[in-house]
């Protein structure tokens, strides 16, 4: 073992030494990357659709390809394609017979979408996590950190089959197909991994903890930090460390960790190195290769090709539906500080597809990114264009100023005295007066967004704020069969996902 470790290291620390390319790379790399998706897919039924033999006779396929191949969200790609590979028709709009779907639901929908996930699609995904393996090299760890142990809480392995296909969490069939010389360092093993019901895959993770030497934590961390709190109550020690001494980095993704880092460092005895990743039922988008950096670097060169539509009002409507011809952008003609909606083209056969996140580049050069929200998961109801990425830092804010954790929130735009008001649900495990939070958040939202600011002297007439347990966010989480795996609380409520809230949350009303 002590050899492997050795070898992972210096395998690493070549990689880093390798040179980085420049902006003028980026486009080259991205006409590659559609040049091989339109020449894998030529023969596939949207291929010769939109006559992709046409597409790879130009010097440059992106200008034809982005004008004369129409946008679509999941419910066009699946009515108009996918239900056809659902059904066991092949070579739809991947040359295979998709044998995975990946059942997601983000956290805006109600109904489970079902993606494909094709054979290119996890060799993309395994390329991808080897690559983020190598930024281990910035935290100067020991030879014998890389025999240590790797935890994934993610989604079950045990996938539904109805004689055509595979489906489950994304989590879940790619750790079914994870290399056999992981299987090694991969935790909760096999047995553990299969089990569908969340709290009896807690308990064993929980009773299995002390055996196992784990060096690498991954997962969304609200389940994450469920889980050392179970394994901290369950031993009676400290903190997790006195469980697992080696435990040196945590891989997270899907939503900010801001909210969750004060609860989590404080269940550490020693910080741990934090690494972000961005891996959707799309597809590995991107990955944090710096820590020192706050953004991800785009995967430009694995099985996707991108576009970015400006997230405006010319753009988008209200509700953050995309309006007729809206402007796409590639990679050469982005711009730093301007939000993004991304639009994908993929080799799990997703074409112009809009996945419903936005982005915001830190370093276009380098092909930076910082994640901000979801198109869906923003408010506007005045013109304050609060976008996620305001309401995290406000959060993050309030919890530094008053000393709290606050790991869970979510809000809800509403009707108020004919005009509007914005109402908030903050989840936390300590006692703090409902007022003064409001009075944080309000003011920190006006720092942080000058539209919010102006509002707040006209249509957006008041704040209200309802404290909560956090145990009322996991407790609706699990009315809705939304526990572990990659599962997210809604950061922002709407329609009957509102209602429904409000009337969970009535429970909690007088403690």
């Amino acid at each position: 073992m002590a050899l492997i470790g050795s070898i992972l290291k210096r395998t690493i620390q070549l990689n880093q030494k390798l040179p980085r390319l420049r902006r003028k790379d980026n486009y080259s790399k991205q006409v590659k990357t559609l040049r091989k998706l339109l020449a894998k897919a030529e023969f596939t039924a949207f291929g010769e659709h939109y006559n992709f033999t046409r597409l790879l006779s130009q010097p440059d396929p992106i200008p034809a390809f982005t004008s004369s191949i129409e946008l679509h969200d999941y419910t066009s790609m699946f009515r108009k394609w996918w239900y056809r590979s659902l059904n066991g028709e092949a070579f739809v709009t991947w040359p295979e017979r998709v044998k995975y779907f990946a059942l997601s639901s983000g956290t805006s929908e109600s109904s489970s979408k079902h993606i494909p996930v094709t054979k290119d699609t996890l060799r993309a995904i395994r390329k991808a996590s080897i690559r983020q393996m190598m930024a281990l090299n910035h935290f100067d760890l020991p030879e014998e950190f890389y025999t240590k142990g790797m935890l994934m809480v993610g989604g079950s392995t045990h996938l539904n089959y109805n004689g055509t296909y595979y489906s489950g969490d994304l989590s879940g069939i790619t750790t079914g197909n994870i290399p056999f010389w992981f299987q090694h360092f991969y935790k909760p093993g096999n047995r553990i991994a299969r089990e569908r019901d969340w709290n009896t895959k807690l308990d064993e993770i929980v009773k299995n903890a002390k055996d196992w030497d784990i060096g690498v934590v991954a997962g969304v961390p609200a389940w994450i930090q469920i889980v050392f709190e179970r394994i901290i109550a369950y031993y009676k020690v400290n903190n997790i460390h006195d469980i697992w001494p080696n435990l040196a980095v945590y891989v997270w993704g899907g939503v900010s960790i801001k909210p969750y880092r004060k609860g989590l460092d404080q269940l550490c005895g020693r910080k741990l190195a934090y690494l972000e990743t961005y891996l959707a039922s799309e597809g590995f988008m991107a990955f944090q290769d710096d820590p020192t950096k706050e953004g991800q670097k785009l995967l430009l060169d694995n099985g996707i090709f991108f576009e970015f539509i400006p997230f405006n009002e010319e753009n988008f409507d209200a509700d953050g539906a995309l309006r007729e011809k809206p402007v796409t952008l590639n990679i050469s003609q982005v711009e730093e500080n301007t939000d993004y909606a991304l639009l994908i083209s993929t080799c799990s056969g997703a074409w112009r597809y809009l996945i419903g996140d936005t982005i915001r580049f830190t370093n276009v050069d380098s092909a930076e990114i910082v994640i901000t929200g979801r198109t869906k998961q923003f408010l506007s109801l005045c013109g304050e264009h609060m976008s996620q990425d305001n309401m995290n830092r406000a959060i993050d804010l309030v919890s530094d100023e008053l000393n709290i954790s606050i790991p869970e929130f979510t809000v809800a735009g509403i009707n108020y005295e004919n005009l509007f008001a914005h109402h908030w649900y903050i989840g936390t495990p300590d006692n703090v007066d409902p007022a003064a939070v409001r009075a944080s958040l309000d003011k920190h939202l006006c720092e942080l967004n000058d539209d919010y600011r102006v509002e707040r002297t006209a249509a957006l007439k008041e704040v209200f704020v309802d404290v909560l347990p956090s145990e009322a966010f996991i407790s609706w989480m699990k009315k809705h069969g939304k526990v572990g795996g990659q599962h997210k609380f809604p950061r922002v409520m709407k329609n009957d996902r509102l209602e429904d809230w409000r009337e969970h949350v009535k429970q909690y009303a007088n403690q």
